[in-house]
């Protein structure tokens, strides 16, 4: 009979399938019992036929009446046509022999292990990153004290595998952020921000409410030089960025004071305070720091490998022009010049130095926009094993500034002097001046003509600001930082008694 030879080569093909579904993967102990199944399964069907061909020769041999001999073959012919009906649908049911839904059963899973290794091939290359940052922080030394006022805010980011193109290696580059509240930030009048770290999406969005947005989205290009040359043996390198950025990615780095979420708080200890401040932030992004722009960027390796040398050019929207709500003109223009460098014994430091100039920068009479320059310097030195010193200098031209000069001086140390070696220690001191304008205007400035000084206070003198934290590490990937700020004539109020901040920030990093 020919139906359990046709059920047999299904069942072989079967067998395949799962086979060839389990070669790409290493032998596991579900596989090990799916082989084994099948073998049951092929036993017992080489039992079947050999039981059909012994029914057949004892019908030609046996005295046994005709009639029990045509009941057992009719049985056996019954069953296999079930076999064979059942092995021709896609479905498993329950009325079907379980022979057949075993093996389907089989089947199916040798198929999803398939399909499984395809999703994850396809994921592979991909990289991301995921932080979550909330921060708890009172006044101390106002008139009307808010309380404690606690923010959180998470961020999301994730790269494309790397692409060559020959020589040149490309990839794309997402960054998205959710977050609520705005902390005392907003309660003070200061040139600095006592909480960087504070994010909530604009007016529009109702207090109670949060939205995720896509903060940045830009791609990256990577070209060894010379172009002609062999790439494993380039010692330059040409990077090309453009798109939706922050460029305090690309400047103004520093790695003793540069993460709000793992070290200093306060903003003039993130980034260079006169790009970056509560009341003219010269960067010109839009109100969440990000803006479309392009970055060109040549780096040097040509002395010794330990060290390098870059310079890196920055064009990005500035204004209305930073949100897309115009077209873009008179972008902030920034020019950086940088060097690594083995000092004290071979330990690392960076040296940077950079001018910028902004057409359209917002001044500290709302709704106002001027023309202003500057330029910056800014290191991070090892001295030992565990410490980090770290500078900044800045300085500014144009009418409208707040202040016009701003430097800062800092160490972060770490917790293995102490045998806690993820933890860390950091201390800095900060100082802006107040310029010329703010000084005549602060104590007369009525810019929204409501009958109330915006300001209120004749200012003069330097905004002077200290803070201490401790980073300590929980377990890996979950931190906890007490933190302390003083700021000394806030907006360089000679009046204003000090300023005291405590907070706390809980980190989570994954």
């Amino acid at each position: 009979m020919k139906r359990p030879l046709k059920y047999a080569a299904k069942s072989a093909v079967a067998a395949a399938l799962v086979l060839a579904g389990n070669t790409a993967w290493p032998a596991e102990p579900s596989n090990i019992e799916l082989m084994a199944e099948l073998k049951r399964l092929a036993e017992r069907v080489q039992r079947l036929e050999k039981e059909n061909a012994e029914l057949q020769a004892r019908r030609k041999a046996s005295p046994a009446p005709q009639s029990d001999l045509d009941a057992r073959i009719k049985t056996l012919e019954t069953r296999n046509a079930q076999i064979d009906e059942a092995l021709n649908k896609d479905s498993i049911s329950d009325k079907e022999p379980e022979l057949t839904a075993r093996l389907k059963g089989a089947e199916y899973t040798a198929l999803d292990i398939q399909k499984q290794a395809k999703i994850i091939e396809g994921l592979d290359g991909f990289s991301a990153g995921a932080s979550f940052t909330s921060v708890g922080q009172r006044l101390r030394g106002v008139d009307t004290s808010p309380g404690t006022l606690v923010n959180y805010r998470a961020d999301v980011t994730v790269t494309t595998p790397t692409v060559s193109t020959g020589n040149i290696d490309s990839k794309l580059f997402g960054h998205f952020r959710i977050g609520q509240g705005k902390g005392v930030s907003e309660k003070l009048t200061a040139f600095v921000g006592p909480n960087a770290s504070s994010f909530q999406l604009g007016s529009v969005i109702e207090p109670d409410s949060s939205a995720v947005m896509l903060a940045q989205a830009w791609y990256q290009a990577d070209i060894p030089l010379p172009l002609a040359g062999v790439k494993s043996l380039s010692r330059e390198k040409l990077t090309v960025n453009f798109g939706k950025m922050d460029p305090f990615g690309f400047f103004d780095q520093n790695a003793g004071a540069n993460d709000e979420t793992r070290q200093f708080l306060s903003s003039i200890f993130v980034h260079n305070a006169l790009l970056d401040n509560p009341l003219a932030a010269n960067v010109g992004a839009d109100g969440f720091g990000f803006s479309p722009g392009l970055r060109l960027a040549y780096l040097s390796e040509r002395r010794k490998p330990s060290e390098s040398y870059g310079l890196s050019l920055g064009v990005f929207a500035s204004g209305k022009s930073a949100n897309f709500s115009e077209s873009m003109k008179s972008p902030f223009v920034i020019v950086q010049a940088e060097t690594k460098q083995r000092l004290f014994g071979g330990l690392e430091g960076n040296y940077r130095a950079f001018v910028w100039r902004n057409g359209q920068a917002p001044t500290f009479v709302a709704g106002q926009t001027e023309r202003h320059t500057g330029f910056g310097l800014n290191f991070d030195q090892r001295i030992h094993d565990a410490v980090t010193v770290f500078g900044r200098y800045g300085a500014a031209r144009g009418d409208g500034l707040p202040f016009d000069r701003t430097a800062s001086l800092g160490a972060q140390i770490s917790g293995g002097y102490w045998r806690r070696a993820a933890d860390a220690l950091g201390i800095a001191l900060g100082v802006n001046r107040a310029s010329a304008d703010f000084r005549a205007q602060s104590a007369i400035l009525d810019a929204d003509a409501d009958g109330v000084p915006d300001y209120g206070f004749a200012a003069s003198g330097w905004e002077k600001t200290a803070e201490i934290f401790y980073r300590y590490q929980i377990h890996k990937g979950l931190d906890i930082t007490p933190d302390f700020q003083l700021i000394r004539n806030p907006a360089a109020s000679p009046d204003t008694k000090p300023v005291k901040i405590l907070g706390a920030r809980v980190q989570l990093t994954y």
